[in-house]
């Protein structure tokens, strides 16, 4: 089996591209904390942040306390967007080889953008360039947050400096690089982007997102060999050390 190691190319390139976006997420976290602060104290956030990463989960859940709903509304609110990591985590088994325990410890890894931009032909993923990429968004997350929180009476409403914008243009930027494209993939976002817009004015925080994913069921195959899958002989941890990201 071969070993995840920081001298692998897959995982120096996956860092490479991970820092523009942990940047972004950065921002988006600076924001968080200033919303956060006033709803749940200075300590929460940062706690939260630390635990979780999970960026649209602790908006929606500081949106639900905010407008005046329990504890139990915010964490059903969290729990209904994470629910999408179910079948991204279903999706990423495949590529994944060891003990469940360091399957487990790799899936960690998984955020939106490293998951997406690690996507292979054939249904694979690079698991080095996911933890590559996704390395860099945790301190720059949880970094945010302190900051936002600290300095959260000086930075004002980040409304303001623009910065709610950078949520939705984040996830643009997902599907420009990586769904964007003829066929399934690009139908499957299309599909699910109707699902969420039409669900969204009457729906509760995260069901919109997780209707939507069952757009993703039109990418399924059945029979046959899936393209790109390695001939026999041909292990997946080869056939991933050959893919250039």
């Amino acid at each position: 089996m071969r070993r995840f190691s920081t001298d692998n190319e897959s995982f120096r390139a996956g860092l490479r591209i991970g820092w523009p976006y942990a940047i972004a997420g950065f921002l988006l976290a600076v924001s968080f904390g200033v919303l956060a602060k006033p709803v749940m104290g200075p300590v929460a956030p940062i706690v939260m942040s630390a635990l979780l990463f999970a960026g649209s989960a602790q908006f929606a859940a500081t949106a639900v306390l905010a407008a005046g709903g329990g504890a139990a509304a915010a964490i059903v609110a969290g729990v209904l967007l994470n629910a999408r990591y179910i079948p991204m985590g279903v999706a990423l088994a495949p590529s994944l080889r060891g003990r469940p325990l360091h399957r487990a410890l790799v899936g960690q890894a998984m955020i939106d953008f490293s998951w997406a931009a690690a996507s292979r032909e054939g249904g694979r993923f690079d698991s080095d360039f996911m933890i590559g990429a996704t390395l860099p968004a945790y301190p720059a997350w949880v970094g945010g947050t302190a900051i936002g929180v600290v300095l959260g009476g000086t930075i004002g409403d980040p409304a303001a400096l623009g910065l709610d914008a950078i949520f939705p243009a984040f996830f643009l930027a997902l599907l420009a690089e990586g769904e964007l494209r003829r066929g399934k993939p690009l139908a499957a976002a299309l599909l699910g982007g109707t699902i969420a817009a039409v669900l969204l004015p009457f729906s509760p925080a995260g069901v919109p997102i997780i209707a939507a994913s069952a757009a993703a069921l039109i990418g399924l195959e059945r029979g046959g060999q899936p393209e790109g899958k390695p001939p026999a002989g041909h292990s997946l941890d080869e056939a991933l050390r050959e893919e250039v990201p």
